[in-house]
């Protein structure tokens, strides 16, 4: 007889899982009763904040393709989780939050931190449901283990009762992983779609999502090349192809390049692969005519929830992104000059001019550019100093992006040191706005306590920037909310047994990343940004101006 903990944590196991980032709650003393056996196999990472786990576990995902698992307690500790599982639906990202319940005999009366899961995240993840009868354990999680990875794959809520889960039971453990393969396009739909595309003089190929598989990518990287057609990434998912492609063009998101917008409007054949097209791949869904768009659209996506969702293709296709990559075979056409001019106005983005600033990001991303390894890992949050690492690095065949589709401040950190946990050899760099940093910094102290060492770019400009960007060009010279004051990040860095240095020019910063770099226990650079330094085309004082003379 084993108590349902006992039976959840081996059937995690079974499963594949290897960690799982979480706070300790007393509504599940039996699972952390059951992870005490199960150290270097299974082993649970003791975060801060729920919200940090929450993020650890949706950037696990995104890295992975294996589902990251989340532990909370009830009540305030899953509505703190909460943000990183919207994190993780809008990303396609897998993962599964387990969470405590009351007791079975409580249910219903407004008791202790109770919450109706199901009633709260039935909208926002793609399965909530809470498990009543230990017996039922091994059922229910093979199940949310599926459903996470399965489809668009996304986050699934599983609440456990307290007295459920110390329960004792004869029920056995899930046996071994599940094994799922991907579907494959139908040929005589994809020998179609094929055909479009070969009548076709201006196509594009419109790509996203995060369960690629290495394999997937160089196919879908050797059909594009051998056919020559321009490839854009869906918002914040460049890392899906191979930035120094001589087809890769940019990518379609947030302060989206007039070169993308032009590719996307004036295309008339759109290969949209695993891809769900959401507001800011879209321009706000005005790229494309809803619901039929001008150009001839074939949508390839695992799930047939995604196709037709808010754009009707001449032909949709339900299949997998890797399973689709390893049967095409190349199209021709005369696509020279097209292709040619797409990757032109990729090139012309990083033809910055100097940036209004102590510290001028455009000259440091491009000394990232020349000495990060071409497996780093980058993370970021959310606000406009995420222009940098988002369009001003380049992301190789090895790199990778953990960045939030959700927009949601705070992930930046999280996510490094859920990389730096995955991958202890990787080189991990986060970039986080002075703000988004403050959203999450204390659980620089999990990344001490498990030897996760990445190292982390403070944009430090003393307001909340995207706010005041929206708050100058609406309400100008009207600034009201928006400046922050700041502690010094530089001692809370060493506090937490980080290398922590204040750079306060361009110059300083190839020597301090450097000691960055050689700082065995990770990093923390505060870097000098002025606050009129919002974006490399136009700055606070451009936009005020601009819209002083609109009003006048």
């Amino acid at each position: 007889m084993r108590h349902g903990g006992r039976v959840l944590v081996e059937s995690l196991v079974a499963l594949g899982a290897t960690r799982a980032f979480g706070v300790p709650g007393e509504s599940y003393l039996a699972v952390l009763d059951a992870l005490h056996d199960t150290q270097g196999a299974f082993d649970f990472v003791n975060c801060r904040n729920e919200g940090g786990a929450a993020f650890m576990a949706a950037a696990w995902g995104k890295l992975t393709g294996s589902p990251g698992i989340c532990m909370v307690t009830r009540g305030p500790g899953v509505t703190n989780a909460s943000i990183g599982i919207h994190t993780a639906m809008q990303d396609s990202a897998p993962m599964i939050c387990f969470v405590g319940q009351v007791g079975t005999d409580m249910k219903g009366r407004e008791a202790f931190q109770e919450i109706d899961y199901r009633a709260v995240f039935g909208t926002m993840a793609k399965w909530a449901v809470e498990i009543d009868r230990v017996e039922r354990i091994p059922e229910i999680l093979s199940r949310a283990w599926t459903m996470s990875l399965s489809g668009r794959p996304g986050p699934v809520v599983v609440a456990l009762p307290e007295d459920m889960l110390s329960a004792a039971c004869e029920a056995p453990s899930l046996a071994g992983p599940v094994r799922m393969a991907e579907p494959a396009p139908d040929a005589a739909a994809l020998a179609e779609a094929m055909g479009i595309l070969a009548l076709s003089s201006k196509p594009l190929i419109l790509l996203g999502g995060c369960n690629w598989t290495a394999a997937g990518k160089a196919a879908m990287q050797g059909f594009a090349e051998a056919s020559n057609i321009p490839v854009v990434a869906a918002f914040r998912y460049q890392d899906m192809f191979d930035n120094h492609s001589p087809v890769y063009s940019g990518e379609a998101g947030v302060g989206m390049p007039a070169h993308v917008k032009s590719l996307i409007t004036q295309a008339d054949c759109i290969l949209a692969v695993n891809v769900r097209f959401g507001e800011m791949t879209t321009d706000g869904y005005t790229l494309l005519s809803v619901p039929d768009p001008q150009q001839r659209l074939i949508h390839c996506h695992p799930s047939a929830l995604e196709i037709g969702k808010i754009y009707r293709p001449e032909i949709g296709i339900v299949c997998g992104p890797n399973a689709l990559a390893g049967v095409l075979h190349p199209v021709s056409g005369a696509w020279g000059e097209w292709v040619r001019a797409a990757r032109a106005g990729y090139e012309a983005t990083f033809d910055l001019p100097p940036q209004p600033s102590p510290v001028d990001m455009g000259v440091v991303t491009a000394h990232l550019r020349a000495i990060l390894p071409d497996d780093v890992i980058v993370t970021n949050g959310a606000g406009n100093f995420a222009y940098w690492p988002n369009k001003a690095m380049k992301y190789g065949k090895n790199a990778r992006l953990l960045a939030p589709q959700s927009g949601a401040m705070g992930y930046g950190v999280p996510a490094a040191i859920a990389a730096k946990v995955a991958h202890p050899g990787r080189r991990v760099v986060c970039f986080a706005g002075d703000g988004d940093f403050q959203m999450n910094f204390q659980e620089l102290a999990t990344a001490s306590q498990y030897n996760a060492a990445p190292i982390i770019l403070i944009l430090n400009n003393g307001i909340y920037g995207t706010i005041r960007a929206h708050q100058e060009r609406h309400y100008p010279a009207r600034v009201s909310g928006t400046d922050m004051v700041s502690p010094d990040f530089t001692m809370i860095a060493k506090a937490y047994g980080f290398h922590g240095e204040r750079v306060e020019t361009t110059a300083d910063f190839p020597a301090a990343f450097d000691r960055a770099l050689a700082s065995p226990t990770g990093a923390v650079l505060d870097l000098n940004i002025s606050p009129e330094a919002l974006t490399p085309r136009q700055s606070l004082t451009e936009m005020r101006k601009a819209a002083l003379a609109r009003q006048g």
